[in-house]
């Protein structure tokens, strides 16, 4: 795992050689003579600001930046990076009310087995191909595991209309779709799946303008 904390603050050309490795788990290195490759096969978690001062979004609190200001911070990552991210979400902050209360969430031994459970219907979904999760489906894979019932099909279609999700961008809707199903013990995908998984593509809705 990789985490990049404070993304935009890292250098442009540094982010973007990220792509080769998110793409196909491999960097390679080429010089004068020679051309080698070695695997980088990892997860990629970055975080950062809504704004430069961090406070965008919050009500308790007065952003003082202008809208160039936030373009500009949020255009230091390129769509092409984005489209190699699965998830994009916001994370505000947890009112006091939530932190004091008493009620329990889903516990992590509840979210280990559903977890395991989904990881259980990839391995026989993938038995006998080098493929074993969701994640890593080629393109002929996502055709094949990855149908839609008509209405998620039309709700898919409208997202990337009005989104302007390119390919990969689409692909990846498809695949945590998948995913999703799969922790809701579904075979088939449904408008439910595809709604969520269209809500992690937070960046691709430009909610943060």
């Amino acid at each position: 795992m990789l985490f990049l904390d404070e993304l935009p603050e890292f250098n442009r050309r540094t982010l973007e050689v990220l792509r080769q490795p998110l793409e196909d788990g491999s960097v390679t290195i080429s010089r004068a003579k020679t051309t080698t490759k070695f695997p980088a096969d990892f997860m990629l978690v970055a975080a950062l600001n809504p704004c430069p001062c961090g406070y965008r979004g919050d009500p308790r609190r007065e952003c003082q930046c202008t809208v160039p200001q936030v373009e500009k911070y949020m255009g230091k990552i390129s769509g092409p990076l984005l489209d190699r991210i699965d998830i994009h979400l916001e994370v505000p902050a947890v009112p006091f009310r939530e932190l004091a209360a008493s009620r329990a969430g889903t516990s992590s031994g509840q979210m280990r087995e559903a977890v395991l459970a989904a990881r259980i219907r990839q391995a026989e979904r993938f038995a006998g191909m080098p493929t074993r999760a969701n994640a890593r489906m080629n393109s002929r894979q996502i055709r094949e595991f990855c149908r839609l019932e008509p209405a998620a099909s039309e709700l898919l279609r409208a997202a990337v209309a009005d989104m302007g999700l390119s390919a990969r961008a689409h692909d990846k809707v498809l695949r945590v779709a998948r995913t999703i199903a799969d922790l809701d013990a579904s075979d088939g995908i449904g408008c439910a799946h595809i709604s969520e998984a269209i809500n992690y593509r937070l960046l691709d809705r430009g909610l943060w303008l």
